[in-house]
């Protein structure tokens, strides 16, 4: 059994003692903070998940999310929130959350979708662990990076669906990928949002790595070509 370290950020005591019970069931290391300036501080600890509530005392979980990234770069993120769930998810979707889910929700919910992520973002690595070159971005799918050899070896900071998507058409250079297949193999059989998601996380990938070749199939997909 897998141990991953989990920051739950949620101020609701009685809420916060459920999910951990049920995530430490599976063998996870969790920590639970009940306002945004502590989580902010311990951020030196990367964590493997963060589970971040939006309402909090103290920085909010936009800002904790911005700092997240800023700092954790593409360390995967779920966010949960009792307000308006449309606004909550498409402003989490588009700052790099990896999901969402509304209150109230079964715990079972939260550790079937944690799971699947983890299992996603740290699987076991089989022939995609080689390094990939591309435009002088050197793209590592074990150690999850990207590095520009034009900036001194500078690290891109992506979000964890960026990550997903550029291993994905990167591993299967050159193949036509359509929205739909994209939709199911980066974010899951169970995502049901709107496939411009992906329009969304193209637009970010080609702004933080403008050298790469992403070539947009109309009507269709999009695809990486080597050159």
């Amino acid at each position: 059994m897998e141990t991953y370290k989990i920051y739950l950020v949620e101020d609701e005591e009685n809420l916060s003692e459920v999910i951990k019970a049920y995530m430490e069931k599976e063998g996870w290391d969790v920590q639970v903070f009940d306002n945004g300036d502590n989580a902010l501080t311990a951020m030196v600890d990367s964590p493997h998940l963060w589970v971040l509530d939006i309402m909090l005392p103290g920085t909010d979980g936009y800002q904790i999310l911005k700092e997240i990234r800023e700092r954790q770069g593409s360390v995967p993120v779920i966010f949960i929130s009792a307000r308006d769930q449309d606004l909550d998810r498409v402003l989490g979707l588009e700052m790099g959350s990896d999901d969402y889910l509304a209150k109230p929700f079964l715990p079972q919910e939260l550790i079937i979708r944690a799971k699947k992520l983890l299992s996603r973002v740290y699987g076991s690595q089989t022939t995609e662990s080689k390094k990939v070159t591309l435009n002088d971005y050197v793209i590592d799918p074990e150690a999850r990076t990207v590095v520009d050899k034009l900036e001194e070896e500078e690290f891109i900071d992506l979000t964890t669906k960026e990550m997903d998507l550029i291993l994905l058409l990167t591993v299967e250079i050159g193949k036509a990928m359509s929205r739909e297949e994209i939709i199911e193999r980066v974010w899951g059989e169970n995502y049901f949002g709107s496939e411009r998601a992906v329009d969304d996380v193209v637009r970010r990938i080609r702004k933080k790595m403008p050298r790469i070749h992403l070539e947009t199939l109309y009507g269709f997909g999009y695809r990486v070509l080597s050159s």
